[in-house]
């Protein structure tokens, strides 16, 4: 089967213009024959750059980091959205599957989905269960419920959101649920998470899909600015170093570990063909889920229940 990385700048803040930016560039990978089309960590959206880059951002009530939060928050994607129908109907017409990364508001928190559109059935979330460092500032914690995957005829695709890949009891999560492909979602590829994503292939035996974005300062200003502006947030914004600050690197995996496909730091689109053979045949020699595992030494146990945290009896 044929498997695509759209690595792409998203469009900041800017939701309903981010949703439709991905449209094209997923019916174009699926005219080219991709059955798997794979976005970067919070493509619709936009990754928040400013937590790591913008000096101050992470001081109490900073009215650039909360004008910022504000505005995520009034244009993050909601459960059952109408703005995704278009990539739902995509996916329905063609029969392809899109991973595609997102702020989601869920009450009044906002979650770092990679979200799954799938042909015909509701879309598979998966929130990410820790935020990264400062990311904390802006994401809450998923659960145990969208540690699940996809199951289909070819196999079975999952994903994990860039720092997880370095939960190794998630990893063992994940390679219990009979991963054949799986996508592992950074903002960038940078050495270590290429590293990160070759092991996970080579653990799990499975094929990698490692997403990245490209992103510039600017691509933040004027997204703020098409979604109405703010100028405490501009401010803070205008304080990141000017110019390419999420450089893309996104890579296709085997199970053996190898590179099938590289991107650069530009905006492109990768393939590969993938044969799922190669997996069975890797198998012979490590199997981290049966015949390499100690399950008489080693128990994992996952909780798989949502937390909702208040529950109305009624």
């Amino acid at each position: 089967m044929k498997v695509a990385i759209v690595q792409a700048a998203p469009i900041p803040f800017a939701v309903g213009d981010g949703v439709a930016k991905a449209f094209d560039l997923a019916r174009e990978a699926i005219a080219a024959g991709a059955e798997i089309v794979a976005f970067g960590e919070t493509f619709v959206g936009g990754y928040p750059i400013w937590l790591d880059e913008a000096p101050g951002a992470a001081l109490w009530d900073h009215p650039g980091t909360t004008a910022l939060h504000r505005i995520l928050l009034e244009h993050a994607i909601v459960e059952g959205d109408s703005r995704l129908a278009n990539l739902q109907a995509l996916a329905d017409k063609s029969g392809a599957l899109i991973s595609i990364g997102l702020h989601e508001r869920r009450r009044s928190s906002l979650y770092n989905n990679q979200l799954l559109i799938r042909p015909n059935a509701p879309p598979l979330n998966h929130y990410k269960l820790v935020p990264t460092h400062g990311e904390r500032l802006i994401w809450g914690r998923g659960d145990g419920s969208t540690l699940a995957v996809h199951r289909s005829e070819w196999g079975n695709l999952g994903s994990l959101i860039c720092w997880e890949h370095w939960m190794p009891m998630a990893r063992a999560a994940m390679h219990a649920q009979n991963e054949a492909v799986h996508v592992a979602c950074w903002p960038t590829v940078r050495e270590s998470h290429a590293i990160a994503s070759r092991h996970y292939a080579f653990e799990g035996r499975c094929f990698v899909l490692a997403t990245g974005l490209v992103q510039w300062r600017d691509d933040l200003i004027n997204g703020l600015q098409s979604v109405g502006g703010n100028a405490d947030g501009e401010a803070l914004l205008r304080t990141i170093p000017d110019g390419q600050r999420i450089h893309g690197y996104s890579l296709i995996i085997a199970p053996d570990g190898r590179i099938l496909a590289q991107a650069g730091s530009v905006e492109e689109t990768i393939f590969a063909d993938i044969d799922l053979a190669e997996i069975g045949a890797g198998l012979a020699a490590l199997d981290t889920d049966g015949h390499y595992s100690r399950p008489d030494i080693f128990e994992l146990r996952v909780n798989t229940q949502k937390s909702v945290g208040v529950i109305f009896d009624e």
